[in-house]
């Protein structure tokens, strides 16, 4: 059993895991004992067909020529607009397999839309500035959450049985376990081994790279 798959087990016996009506607190904490950040976690029903994604609009925006948020979650079918709030146009694209598209140059003050209808990561990248990148996480469930700075995250489902997924971009594959959410809750800790950031950071000179 991995250590992982042991932590879990220990937790779920000791505490009687649950998640309703509360939230379940997550903590992630690295190989080195740091917090770690942007940790996802969802919970797909095993038993029972999930509810729709809801029809607010979540926001991935480009400012200072970064993405904001850098990890985004939403159910399957939710609809993400892209707001260019920065100085200069923008041409955001995804090559992923869970969802292809491209909104070329768009001016400062304007915003896209897009539908995703699939499961599955999707890395966002920008045409004209090469160190922009984001990750947009695709779940078949409405019941998510993603770590803070902190590395805590809180989530809540009704009761019943779960796969518990975890995912984060420097994770080498997603972490997965069927759980049983009773009445209870407890928080539950993982340490996450984690790749190096190999991220292109931002040059230094403000006027390098991108269209007025």
């Amino acid at each position: 059993m991995s250590r992982l798959a042991a932590l879990l087990s220990a937790c779920l016996l000791a505490a009687g895991l649950g998640a309703a009506p509360g939230a379940w607190e997550l903590r992630f904490i690295d190989q080195q004992g740091e917090p770690v950040p942007d940790a996802v976690a969802s919970l797909v029903p095993l038993d029972a067909a999930a509810p729709p994604a809801a029809t607010d609009r979540p926001e991935i925006m480009q400012e200072g020529q970064q993405f904001a948020p850098y990890v985004t979650v939403v159910q399957t079918g939710s609809i993400v607009v892209f707001p260019n709030r920065d100085t200069v146009q923008h041409h955001v694209y995804s090559v992923s397999k869970a969802r292809r598209f491209e909104l070329p140059l768009y001016m400062p003050g304007k915003a896209e839309a897009v539908t995703f209808g699939e499961p599955g990561v999707v890395v966002l990248g920008c045409n004209i500035h090469d160190w922009m990148a984001a990750y947009l996480v695709v779940v078949p469930t409405p019941w998510f959450a993603k770590s803070g700075a902190s590395g805590t995250a809180a989530l809540a489902a009704p009761a019943g049985r779960y796969r518990l997924e975890i995912w984060h971009p420097r994770l080498g594959k997603p972490l997965a376990r069927d759980i049983t959410l009773a009445d209870r809750n407890a928080p539950l800790g993982y340490t996450l081994t984690l790749k190096p950031d190999r991220r292109i950071r931002r040059p230094t000179d403000p006027k390098s790279g991108g269209y007025k």
